[in-house]
């Protein structure tokens, strides 16, 4: 965790000394350090700079314990720079009553929210969380390549991907919908990867013929996209993917790139 922690911090020192002119919106990068997502992080982080650059946007990173760039990014004044937060693998566990409040109305003010993979792991968060997120994780089988299957080609998330795209990753299953007003965007074909591979487990990781991984939702004011792809450190090489992010933020951030 330590080694972690120093590789975060000199990825962040070194990220954010340069400023960023002319962005079109700015982006908050919320983690928190775990186990089993402490390897993604430094890989992510890099390439969210690098998206950044890219598309012109600002970015700030934030860590649950402090040790990033800002000791309290769930102020309501801190919140109030940004136009999207995401929460990459990290969910609302360690945010206070305060920090949950100021969060809740960043998004009721407009805000953008994009949650990756694990931001949907409920271990006792706030229902409004799970209901901005949309779904909660319940099960996954090993990791495994799959065919996933583009539902929506009409918003900037997947409009660059083919009808039928192979990708390897931790494939999370969910419970039911927690809103009226999810869109779907990628689901998964379970003819196409080993759902009850699971360590012998005997946890039941499917969900039939409608297993979806990506969606968003207009929620409370502000908008939500999230995605279920992301657990593999070499996903953030991956263009395709990157590109599956950046739109989720350019829309949460905007709005705009929906398409009937």
């Amino acid at each position: 965790m330590d080694r972690i922690k120093a590789i975060l911090t000199l990825i962040i020192i070194s990220c954010f000394s340069v400023p960023v002119f002319g962005q079109q919106f700015d982006v908050m990068v919320y983690t928190s350090p775990d186990r089993w997502h402490d390897a993604t992080l430094p890989i992510a982080i890099q390439q969210f700079q690098k998206l950044s650059e890219q598309h012109s946007f600002g970015l700030t990173w934030a860590q649950s314990d402090g040790s990033g760039s800002v000791e309290n990014p769930f102020s309501e004044e801190f919140l109030s720079r940004f136009d999207v937060v995401i929460f990459l693998h990290s969910t609302g566990d360690d945010l206070s009553d305060e920090q949950l409040e100021n969060f809740k109305q960043f998004i009721r003010n407009g805000g953008g929210f994009v949650g990756i993979h694990a931001a949907s792991v409920d271990s006792g968060q706030d229902e409004w969380l799970n209901r901005l997120i949309g779904r909660v994780f319940t099960h996954h089988p090993e990791e495994q390549t799959a065919v996933y299957k583009i539902a929506d080609k009409n918003f900037p998330a997947t409009m660059h991907l083919p009808d039928r795209w192979v990708f390897t990753g931790e494939l999370y299953s969910f419970g039911e919908e927690l809103t009226d007003n999810l869109n779907y965007l990628i689901t998964v074909d379970e003819n196409t990867y080993d759902f009850a591979r699971t360590w012998g487990s005997g946890a039941d990781t499917s969900m039939g013929d409608f297993h979806p991984i990506a969606w968003y939702q207009e929620f409370d004011g502000g908008r939500s996209f999230y995605t279920a792809l992301g657990h593999i450190p070499a996903s953030y090489n991956d263009p395709w993917f990157l590109m599956h992010i950046y739109g989720g933020i350019y829309w949460a951030a905007t709005g705009y790139g929906v398409y009937e």
